[in-house]
């Protein structure tokens, strides 16, 4: 995952006390070790990536909820829906009803717009030419970032895999999205990860993500559903006619300096 996994390493009580007393009583016997790049796990993590890679077109419903502390620590929590669909290599559209004010987002190739219904509002930028460096400009342009965009570049499984220092299968779940999947839990120097993937048609079916050296302790998983892959989809589905009647404005940052006065 783009810098953003670190595996959950469990390290014994024991361990952190060698050389005390109380390192030759443990009080529960240490969890199983895993080797630090365990195969089956990349087999996994690398059957799912080929087949997103080779699906030249894909839909599907993204859930994801993310935490936020609050002023008191207390951890709060905001939850966005994503409807997505994209076509290799230069189509994507993502609509957001979300818990706030619902978004809709465009890329057709050329351009990457977001449309606000609320205030009847498009904001658009000129954008490069493939889904992978349009999420890069995206997201340094205007902090536009999907929690999903690992499954939408060119070689998902090198997003998945990067810089990895522990990757291991955990086991099965037959509580996640209806059917039976393989648990797999990676890592970085940044980012840990557990993700979910369909043992029956090989697609993530959930993922949860947190950042162990973010001093807010952020955090947020997504759960994924109504996948399709391989449909016939429409070039009109990559642009709005917003874009063209309702009031516009450059795409940039939220965090962004207003310009200087004159």
């Amino acid at each position: 995952m783009k810098p953003r996994i670190k595996a959950l390493l469990f390290t014994p009580f024991v361990v952190l006390l060698a050389g005390s007393a109380f390192a030759q009583a443990p009080a529960s016997p240490p969890p199983p070790e895993h080797p630090a790049i365990e195969p089956a796990a990349m087999e996994i993590l690398k059957a799912t990536g080929d087949k997103l890679a080779s699906a030249g077109a894909m839909s599907f419903t993204a859930v994801a909820t993310f935490q936020y502390p609050a002023r008191n620590g207390q951890p709060l929590y905001y939850t966005n829906e994503y409807d997505v669909v994209m076509r290799r290599p230069d189509k994507l559209r993502v609509i957001m009803p979300g818990d706030g004010n619902a978004s809709e987002y465009y890329y057709d190739g050329k351009v990457m717009a977001v449309y606000a219904p609320a205030f009847d509002l498009v904001a658009f930028a000129d954008a490069p030419p493939t889904i992978d460096a349009m999420l890069k400009a995206a997201e340094e342009k205007a902090a536009v970032f999907f929690p999903f965009e690992d499954v939408l570049v060119s070689d998902p499984y090198k997003a998945l895999s990067a810089q990895l220092k522990t990757a291991f299968y955990i086991g099965q779940s037959k509580h996640v999205a209806g059917t039976v999947t393989d648990m797999v839990a990676v890592a970085n120097d940044d980012v840990q990860a557990q993700i979910w993937i369909g043992v029956d048609d090989g697609l993530p079916r959930m993922l949860r993500v947190s950042y162990p050296k973010d001093p807010m302790h952020q955090s947020h998983d997504v759960q994924f559903s109504n996948w399709k892959l391989n449909g016939l989809v429409d070039h009109a589905e990559f642009s709005t006619p917003h874009v063209a009647t309702s009031p516009r404005m450059e795409l940039s940052r939220p965090d962004a300096a207003p310009p200087a006065s004159k």
